[in-house]
C-alpha cells in the first residue's frame, strides 16, 4: 500500500458527528431530584427510627417539642 492509497482510504471513511449530545434530563434537574430524594430518605429514616426503634409514634417526629427534647439529650441538658 502506498501513501496515496492510505490517504484515499482515510478520506473515504465517514466522519463522526461532533455535535454536543442533548441531555434528556438537565444537570440542574438531576441535582434537584437527588436533593429531594435525600430529604425524603432523611424524613423516612427519622420516622422509622423514632417509631420503630424508639417508643414514639411515627408522625410525632414532625413536632418541634420532640426535636427540642432530642437536642437537649444530645447536648447533655437532660439526664436520663
Amino acid at each position: 500500500m502506498t501513501k496515496d492509497d492510505i490517504t484515499a482510504e482515510i478520506t473515504q471513511q465517514p466522519t463522526t458527528d461532533k455535535r454536543p449530545k442533548l441531555r434528556l434530563i438537565p444537570i440542574w434537574l438531576r441535582l434537584l431530584i437527588v436533593l429531594v430524594l435525600v430529604a425524603v430518605a432523611a424524613i423516612i429514616g427519622a420516622m422509622v427510627g423514632y417509631a420503630g426503634l424508639g417508643e414514639g409514634k411515627a408522625f410525632d417526629v414532625f413536632k418541634p417539642e420532640v426535636w427540642r427534647h432530642i437536642l437537649d439529650i444530645m447536648n447533655g441538658k437532660i439526664d436520663k
